[in-house]
């Protein structure tokens, strides 16, 4: 379906002025093949068309300028008293409705929002009741788009094929623009682009007979990455929609660093750009070239705060200072990734204010935008402007979407409900808490690494290592998800703790190059400052949280011998560790690597060779 925007539009020639020679003006939007020079060249060129406007108006009457970056005027009784959403011939209601972080989460069976952000602890989420919430609030003045990690870490349903079940709900929901989030790069630049424009995946092939993934509808937008070796967007940066006989323009961002986030390996062609600075060239080059005058960012990057789901509590993180340092051009702002609730109000360098939102995670809320447009000038009025986050309750479905996660679901058969282990206790310790301590989930996936490389032949491993981050399920022995018995873990469990699809890798480090990697646990410059690694069992040390960045590990011991700064030892560990990701650089200085399994067929064969497990012993003494 095809969901709308367009304006007729006069030049607020002061108001390109000034938004031309304080840096924007992007490059091309209707393809993937932009470069800076372009870009470059479309400010120059919306700089002197501005100057001349500017020129132009002056001269034919001196107050015109100045009277083109007024705000609108208010709607009178008179001019509101027409059809419904649409206010004369002057005045147009434009209505965006958003969420993020969906990764894949198709079935209504998530937890309610923290009660601190829904007191009530409404049942809520599930694609098909995502779906119904927004039927009942999309009107013909409406359009559709998301933050990000639509994809990844996905739940069983939508991961267990490649998140193409995800990728038609979207399409059948209407979404129309979606900025890339950290987590649409999980499997890579390749598979990214695949999910865009279709293909069978390269190992797994087609999953409905006779019905190969013919890619979406729906644009990804990526204004801040580029391929490094062409200087071009990997995707196109902005999407214009037409709603309401308003062109709305929206660019899609990305926090830069996905670089540490997913695997390096798999985004080693391409670059993340400065956020703000994309952004205005974005917003210069809608305005100037294609005539917008509605913008709205897209951003997969975000805060926090203390309130509830519409608050704008002490609002924090990079938000604020993104926030800070986009133009004015800008009139409202979508984020996501930090999994947040707000609804905000904050005001542009020029000190004119516009909506700044998140909706949460997981389908679990969405969020309305309203925007009332001066049809005269395609100015939004920005007093008017309005945003609020709703609960997905689940008293509303779409029939569509319903049947679309059924078809998966039946595609998945019995495969979801198949046992592959037991636990005897529960092991817990998943990356939805602290990802900055040792964690009993986090030392079994790593000893079912060092099991899965141990022998000569599979790497001949000394010790294994994994992310607290990695792991994002516990196993929880009265848990039951598919009629299994009590204690036992199911095909599904298990791929909820380890859905991303990294492969197991063995390397040749010293001593001192494993105390380095150790030491990389703490790193004031990341996101996280603090983010723990698993150990296998038969390795142990000290961590002194009180002495200096680089000198909080000792006494490391393998098997209870001290391990030598000088000694070579065979180290077992994700790619995505491997390759630096986490910001742990110091893997990168492994050599003689060897390639195994995959991360989740490694894991399902120890279970099925381990049975009643319960939670390893702690292995580090102090985190």
């Amino acid at each position: 379906m095809t969901y709308p925007a367009r304006i007729g539009l006069g030049l607020a020639a002061a108001v390109a002025l000034a938004a031309a020679t304080t840096g924007p003006s992007a490059a091309q939007t209707t393809t993937a093949t932009d470069t800076e020079a372009a870009e470059a060249q479309s400010v120059a060129a919306a700089t002197s068309a501005a100057t001349t406007a500017l020129s132009s108006a002056a001269a034919a009457a001196g107050t015109a300028a100045a009277a083109d970056t007024q705000v609108a005027a208010a709607p009178t009784a008179a001019e509101t008293t027409t059809a419904p959403g649409d206010w004369g011939d002057r005045w147009a209601n434009v209505n965006i409705l958003s969420f993020s972080d969906f990764h894949g989460h198709l079935e209504p069976t998530d937890p309610p929002l923290d009660e601190q952000v829904d007191p009530s602890q409404t049942p809520v989420g599930g694609a098909e009741h995502l779906a119904g919430h927004i039927d009942k609030r999309r009107t013909a003045n409406s359009v559709v788009v998301s933050a990000g990690d639509n994809i990844g870490g996905s739940t069983f349903l939508s991961g267990l094929f490649h998140d193409e079940p995800t990728m038609e709900i979207l399409d059948s929901m209407g979404v129309a623009a979606s900025a890339v989030g950290n987590h649409e790069f999980d499997e890579g630049t390749n598979e990214l682009l695949r999910m865009q424009h279709g293909g069978a995946h390269w190992k797994d092939g087609t999953y409905v007979p006779g019905e190969p993934y013919a890619g979406a509808d729906m644009q990804y937008l990526a204004a801040n990455v580029y391929n490094t070796k062409n200087g071009r967007r990997i995707l196109p940066g902005t999407s214009v929609q037409e709603v309401n006989g308003v062109k709305v323009g929206f660019i899609g961002l990305v926090t830069p660093e996905t670089t540490s986030l997913v695997s390096p390996g798999g985004i080693s062609s391409i670059r993340f750009d400065e956020m703000a600075k994309r952004a205005n060239y974005a917003a210069s080059w809608l305005r100037h070239a294609k005539g917008v005058e509605t913008i709205v960012v897209l951003v997969h990057e975000g805060g926090d705060q203390d309130g509830g789901l519409n608050d704008c509590d002490n609002l924090s993180g990079p938000i604020t200072e993104l926030n800070d340092g986009m133009s004015s051009l800008i009139d409202g702002v979508v984020t996501g990734h930090t999994h947040a609730s707000f609804s905000c109000t904050l005001k542009d360098w020029r000190g004119g204010e516009r909506p700044v939102v998140a909706s949460g995670d997981w389908g679990r809320a969405f969020n309305q935008m309203k925007f009332i447009v001066d049809r005269r000038t395609g100015d939004v009025v920005k007093r008017y402007s309005s945003a609020r986050n709703y609960l997905t309750t689940r008293d509303v479905s779409d029939d569509e979407v319903a049947g679309i996660v059924q078809k998966w679901s039946d595609l998945a058969g019995e495969r979801r409900a198949e046992v592959v282990g037991t636990v005897a206790e529960d092991v817990t310790g998943d990356a939805s808490g602290d990802r900055g301590i040792e964690t009993p989930m986090a030392n079994l996936v790593a000893d079912s690494i060092l099991w899965g490389t141990r022998d000569p032949e599979d790497g001949g491993a000394d010790v294994a290592f994994m992310n607290v981050g990695g792991v994002r399920s516990s196993f929880l022995r009265s848990q039951v998800s598919n009629g299994e018995e009590v204690g036992e873990i199911t095909y599904e469990e298990a791929y909820r703790v380890a859905p991303f699809g990294n492969l197991l890798v063995t390397v040749d480090m010293t001593g001192a190059q494993i105390k380095e990697v150790l030491e990389q646990q703490y790193d004031p410059e990341r996101g996280r400052q603090y983010l723990a690694l698993g150990v296998s069992d038969g390795f142990t040390y000290t961590w002194d949280d009180s002495q200096p960045q680089g000198s909080k590990v000792s006494g490391m011991e393998l098997d209870g011998q001290p391990v030598e700064d000088g000694t070579t030892y065979r180290v077992a560990t994700l790619s995505f560790l491997q390759q630096g990701g986490d910001s742990f650089t110091a893997f990168e200085q492994g050599t003689n690597l060897l390639g195994g399994p995959e991360d989740l067929e490694n894991l399902i064969g120890y279970l099925s060779t381990h049975e009643r497990l319960t939670p390893p012993a702690d292995r580090v003494s102090g985190l």
